[in-house]
């Protein structure tokens, strides 16, 4: 499979401050690849750099497999930060204004604004849509160049339930038509439904590349138990070599596995103690809870 971008120990420093620090990622030609990290972990700053907004202080990245025509800007959407539109005017007329700037030849209105379903809304004044409906815009906007890679910066930020599903829907349609999105966000439970591919950032060093499935799976597993007595179960579980972390939760007790320690083994183990088991169920640790692991 082509890869749209690849960085090369892309770095960037503010005098002492090192904001990124050699990132080397590569991104997959149809892949909707999330860059995910806390306040200050280089995601805006690495997009800044990949768009032409900021200079690297060092390393290098390379677009659509190192082709140089068409021009890379017609190829590409962004959306980054904010979206900033005239107030006064309607969607359709914030459009024409975003394709004379970028001097775009047909684009598309009616295309674009079906694509964020805000067609029936095209002629009403920007200062009168909701957040959702700012950022729906603000996607079709991007769209507006028809390019094959979507760069989308926190697009679910200060949305509310049904704005964030949405936009969620919106890139997942974008997506199913071929083009590659990256999208820098910290709303992980929208990371785990939307994307391919992962990238975790901690203070502008990578800690983790892969998909999502990937990153859980270097995790450990926890397991929900109960039997009939209580604190024999507990005391067993004590001393149990398999075991990371013992816990109480209601009437269940809360065992995290050590990696590679299968249920089946902490089963046979109980049993060899004469204990058995009323409950025993595996739960699959979130995206949320491995990434939060990962940053600590």
């Amino acid at each position: 499979m082509k890869n749209v971008l690849t960085t090369h120990n892309l770095s960037k420093r503010y005098g002492s401050f090192t904001a990124l620090k050699d990132l080397s990622i590569a991104i997959p030609k149809g892949s909707v690849y999330g860059l995910l990290g806390p306040n200050g972990s280089g995601k805006t700053t690495t997009l800044g750099m990949l768009l032409g907004i900021l200079n690297p202080s060092g390393g290098s990245f390379t677009w659509f497999e190192g082709e140089t025509s068409p021009p890379i800007k017609q190829r590409t959407g962004a959306l980054l930060e904010t979206p900033n539109f005239y107030p006064y005017l309607s969607a359709r007329k914030n459009l024409d204004i975003v394709a004379t700037i970028k001097e775009l030849k047909k684009p598309d209105y009616e295309g674009v604004l079906k694509t964020v379903n805000l067609l029936d809304r095209q002629n009403d004044k920007f200062k009168t849509f909701s957040l959702g409906m700012k950022q729906r815009l603000a996607i079709a906007s991007a769209l507006l160049c028809d390019p094959e890679f979507l760069v989308l910066d926190e697009p679910t930020n200060g949305l509310d339930p049904e704005g964030i599903a949405e936009v969620r829907n919106i890139i997942l349609n974008i997506a199913n038509r071929g083009i590659t999105v990256l999208m820098a966000s910290h709303i992980l439970v929208e990371v785990e439904k939307l994307c391919t591919h992962v990238a975790v950032l901690k203070k502008g060093q990578l800690l983790y590349e892969g998909s999502p499935d990937g990153l859980n799976a270097n995790q450990e597993g926890m397991l929900k138990l109960q039997a009939a007595n209580m604190q024999s179960l507990e005391k067993a579980l004590a001393t149990y070599p398999g075991k990371s972390t013992l816990r109480k939760e209601g009437n269940y007790l809360m065992l995290n596995l050590n990696k590679g320690v299968k249920p089946e083994e902490v089963n046979q183990y109980l049993t060899n103690q004469g204990i058995y088991l009323s409950h025993l169920d595996l739960r699959k640790t979130t995206l949320e809870e491995q990434f939060l692991s990962l940053v600590k």
